[in-house]
């Protein structure tokens, strides 16, 4: 449905449209299986049922394609980072499984997304790596991602961290998480999912652009190249905005005007 959204602040404001209640992630949260046994399911589970389910929804929900997907091939075994813009929810779960194939990517995701028992399973099945609340936990995740990455695999992060259903430009984000390839060296890559009308559906089509390797320069501090990283990362994700030419809502920004104006459908 479509709805006329009204917000304050692009950084933090959130209209994510699941109503979960957030808990606080266990500190012996289990990123990854640990035995034979359970390593041999997860890859099952994920190659001949969550692939498959994701490119058939991907397809229907979105007509979804895939944009200099062949930039990436190089550097799926090697280990590297994909930033993207989040204008959806299951369509976000389900985007990089379809950027890194034939590579399951890991997916940097807010401890909401294994909240509910019954999709906890799909979560961690495409890669869903939960950010904690604790430090003793934060220590465990950030071990988590630098071995994976490390190991050569695909990790996907979110830098606007908040869902701004089907939005068509890109909010300002901070640097915070271009941390871990500015400290390990690996390349990184833009994914920006852009919008068109259907012509014969009441839903938005989707076309995703890949941009990069982007990788910084090895004389700054690591600092300077968090920033560098996410400045490259904003402004090809910001070039490729501009291919959506259909706005699905209506998104005004109120943060000047004094009193309150909630969300409402249009």
């Amino acid at each position: 449905m479509r709805r006329s959204i009204y917000y304050r602040d692009p950084l933090n404001d959130d209209f994510a449209s699941h109503s979960i209640k957030k808990k606080p992630l266990s500190e012996d949260y289990r990123y990854l299986p640990q035995s034979p046994a359970e390593r041999a399911a997860d890859f099952m589970l994920y190659h001949a049922v969550a692939v498959p389910l994701v490119f058939l929804l991907q397809k229907i929900c979105y007509g979804e394609k895939i944009v200099n997907r062949q930039a990436l091939k190089p550097y799926l075994n090697s280990g590297c980072f994909l930033y993207g813009n989040h204008t959806r929810g299951a369509g976000d779960a389900f985007c990089p499984a379809e950027t890194a194939f034939p590579r399951k990517p890991y997916i940097v995701t807010s401890s909401d997304a294994v909240a509910l028992p019954l999709i906890r399973g799909l979560v961690k099945a495409l890669g869903g790596l939960p950010v904690p609340d604790s430090l003793h936990g934060l220590r465990q995740f950030r071990k988590t991602v630098d071995g994976l990455a490390e190991k050569g695999n695909c990790i996907v992060i979110y830098p606007e961290a908040h869902i701004w259903p089907l939005y068509t430009d890109i909010r300002p984000f901070p640097d915070t998480s271009f941390c871990y390839p500015a400290e390990t060296g690996k390349p990184v890559f833009a994914f920006t999912v852009t919008y068109k009308k259907r012509a014969f559906l009441p839903l938005v089509r989707s076309t995703v652009y890949v941009d990069g390797p982007f990788f910084a320069d090895e004389d700054l501090s690591v600092r300077q190249k968090q920033k560098q990283l996410r400045d490259m990362v904003y402004n090809a994700m910001k070039q490729r905005s501009a291919a959506s030419d259909y706005s699905y809502h209506r998104y005004t920004d109120i943060s000047g005007e004094d009193g309150e104006c909630e969300e409402c459908e249009g």
